[in-house]
This record gives C-alpha cells, sequence and structure tokens, in this order.
C-alpha cells in the first residue's frame, strides 16, 4: 500500500514540474494610457492593453504579436455587458497571464520563436479591432473604437522597440485569428520595410454557411457587428467596393487579397463554429445535438455525416486563399478551436499531427522558409493524433 501511495504521489509530482515547465512565468500586464487621448479605447472607454515578455539572445530583434480571441458583441445589450468584462474593459483583465504555446519561452516547447519578443495584445472592442464609431451614447458611456486600438498599440510597440525588428511576425485566434486576416497587410505597412513579416490566423477562418435549419445565422450576425460597431469603413475596400460589408468579415471573401504570407491553422471541424454557426442553440431546441456538439465520439452517424457536409463547405471556402506559394495551411481533423496557443495542442509529446509534422513545426519551417506547408487533413475520424478535446458547452453569448 505505502509503494502505491509513493508511485501516486512521485506521478503527481511528475505532472506537477510538467506543467510548470510549460506554463512559464506569468507576464505582467502594460496598459497603454496614452492611446485615450486618440480615442484609441475599449467598449467601456479605459484604454488598450498587452503584455510582452521581452526577447533575449539571437532573438532581441524579433516579434511576435498575437491578438487574444473572445468573439463579438452585435447590440447595444450585448456590448454594455461586454463592457463589464475583461473583453470590454482594460479594468477587469487579469494583471498577468502564463504564456503558453506560441508564446512559450521555453525552448523545447516553442524551438523557434521561445527567445522573440512575445505580445499578447487584449482584445476588447468586441469587433475584431474593425470599428470606429465616432460618438458615444452618454447613457451606456459606449465606445466603439477598435480600429483606432490596432495602430495605436503597434505605435506604442514600435517606440519600445519594434522599429528596429528584423523578424515580425503577427498570429492571433478565434477573434483575434480573423484580426490578424484582416490586418495582416495594415501590420506590414507598419513594419520598417527591411523585415520580415508574415502572419498567421489560428481558428480564424469562419465561413459562411447556412445553419442546420437553413436559416443564414452567422451571416445575419456578422451585419449586426459590423453596423454597431460601424465597421465597413475599416473593412478591405477591396471586398466592400463589391459586395456587402458584412460579408468582408467572412475570411473567404477577403484571404485572395492578402500580399502578406500568412498561414491558417484550423480544424477542418472547427468545434466552435460547429456550436455557434452549423447548430447554434437557437435551432436546437430539444437538445438533439447536445452530447454530439460536446463529444465528436458521441455524434450520431446522421450528426457525422452533416459535420463531414461542413468540412466540405470548409475546404471550398480555403480555396479562396489562393494557391500562391506564400500561403500556409495545416488543416488538420481534429474537434478543436484555437490549437497555437496552448502547449498540448503546440507541441508536445501527443501534440496533433499532420504529415507527421507538428503545428510548431509546421509554422516555424514556413515562417523561415525551410519548406512550404500547404496540408489538409483526411476525414474524421482518419487522425488518431487529434485530441479530440471534450467541451463543457459554453455557448458564446453573443451567438
Amino acid at each position: 500500500m505505502a509503494g502505491t501511495r509513493l508511485v501516486q504521489w512521485l506521478n503527481i509530482l511528475v505532472w506537477a514540474l510538467v506543467l510548470l515547465k510549460t506554463e512559464g512565468a506569468n507576464v505582467s500586464i502594460t496598459i497603454v494610457e496614452d492611446a485615450v487621448a486618440k480615442g484609441a479605447v475599449c467598449l467601456d472607454g479605459s484604454p488598450p492593453a498587452y503584455h510582452w515578455d521581452k526577447g533575449f539572445g539571437a532573438g532581441i530583434n524579433n516579434w511576435l504579436v498575437h491578438i487574444e480571441g473572445g468573439g463579438w458583441c452585435n447590440n447595444v445589450t450585448l456590448c454594455l455587458n461586454r463592457s463589464e468584462t475583461r473583453l470590454g474593459s482594460s479594468k477587469h483583465m487579469d494583471k498577468a497571464v502564463a504564456f503558453t504555446g506560441i508564446l512559450s519561452r521555453v525552448q523545447n516547447y516553442n524551438p523557434d520563436f521561445y527567445n522573440w519578443n512575445r505580445i499578447k495584445i487584449r482584445y476588447c472592442d468586441g469587433a475584431s479591432f474593425t470599428g470606429d464609431v465616432e460618438a458615444v451614447d452618454p447613457a451606456t458611456n459606449l465606445h466603439f473604437r477598435g480600429a483606432r486600438i490596432w495602430p495605436a498599440v503597434i505605435e506604442d510597440l514600435l517606440s519600445k522597440g519594434m522599429k528596429d525588428a528584423k523578424n515580425a511576425f503577427l498570429s492571433g485566434c478565434s477573434a483575434g485569428g480573423l484580426a490578424s486576416i484582416l490586418h495582416c497587410d495594415s501590420f506590414r505597412a507598419l513594419i520598417p520595410s527591411g523585415a520580415t513579416v508574415k502572419c498567421l490566423s489560428d481558428a480564424g477562418y469562419f465561413i459562411n454557411v447556412k445553419d442546420i435549419s437553413g436559416a443564414q445565422h452567422i451571416e445575419e450576425f456578422y451585419s449586426q457587428v459590423v453596423a454597431t460597431h460601424g465597421s465597413a469603413k475599416n473593412l478591405p475596400s477591396s471586398c466592400t467596393s463589391k459586395i456587402k460589408p458584412e460579408l468582408c468579415f467572412f475570411p473567404q471573401n477577403v484571404a485572395h487579397e492578402i500580399k502578406t504570407p500568412i498561414i491558417f491553422v484550423n480544424a477542418a471541424y472547427d468545434s466552435w463554429q460547429i456550436k455557434n454557426i452549423l447548430v447554434p442553440t437557437i435551432v436546437d431546441p430539444h437538445g438533439t445535438w447536445h452530447n454530439c456538439r460536446r463529444n465528436i465520439k458521441k455524434c450520431s452517424d446522421d450528426q457525422i455525416q452533416t459535420m463531414q457536409g461542413f468540412r466540405l463547405d470548409f475546404l471550398k471556402a480555403l480555396e479562396n486563399t489562393g494557391n500562391s506559394s506564400s500561403k500556409g495551411l495545416f488543416i488538420d481533423s481534429c474537434y478543436d478551436h484555437c490549437q497555437t496557443e496552448l502547449q498540448e495542442t503546440w507541441l508536445f509529446d501527443d501534440s496533433p499531427l499532420l504529415a507527421k509534422t507538428t503545428i510548431a513545426k509546421a509554422v516555424g519551417d514556413w515562417y523561415y522558409d525551410r519548406r512550404p506547408f500547404q496540408k489538409i487533413d483526411c476525414p474524421y475520424p482518419c487522425n488518431p493524433t487529434c485530441h479530440n478535446l471534450v467541451t463543457v458547452l459554453q455557448e458564446h453569448p453573443d451567438l
């Protein structure tokens, strides 16, 4: 009995040490106070913020700027609720956060970017940094100014050394992944011309498809986001000059116009899109999809068939990225959402593989031009390395 307990305690200790090593030290918040004078503020009028873990050694002049995710708000009521959280106010943000995955400072777990300047931009505007409405309703004090936050934060980073960047990499997850698509070329324009600049979108390739009831749920939602935040003028004009502005919120309508090299990391069965675009709660009143949406292994044959259809729609939308060699693709068949921020999916002993390659290896090889990477996985359940994380259903409150 004593021996068994000792083994159990040793196992707990080993896992604790692994977690400590991969989590790394917490990184303190930086509040961009000067941004307020420019009107570049969060939903509640507080200044924007970011976390910065400084580069060292050979990475001292390299900069990785990662944009936090967190959905969107599409009307005053929901934006007002959001303004009382970390997703709408720097007053409610954690003073320090752990950097893992692509932000890790541990070489073994992030070999290509561990010693870079690594920045996490906090997301507090609710529209992927596209909104800009001058008027502020005194009844709500809501500020729709995301498009001002973006350059204000970048300018602050430039003043702190990014103006001397030799390499710069813009990345983002979810709504931040969409932001990295929409702002990829503007990031290139703000960085010194001599630097190598590329972008990464993780789980940011949201597609325009009907939900299982046949309704255009996500298109209508994006239409409301664009109208509420005044986003139209800040979306790519090459797109808005041809189609409705809300359609330019979908990467499939703008990705082909991106001139800066960009890599798309996405699950073909993106769990957030399945839960909120394909099968939002409103179209499943009897909870028929409840267990399936939470755990893909509990889906019926018919539900899997519906999700296979979503995958085909996703791959068709992905064709609009174009076939340029400067575009990268890591499209696995996992049921997941945001894979670069988490150590276990970015680079760990049992990380997901595509063409026998981890996400970290594929992204690093692509960034440094060691080899191109444009791979699309076979259909579920063909990939045994997928984690297919079981989740507690927490629908985004805005959808």
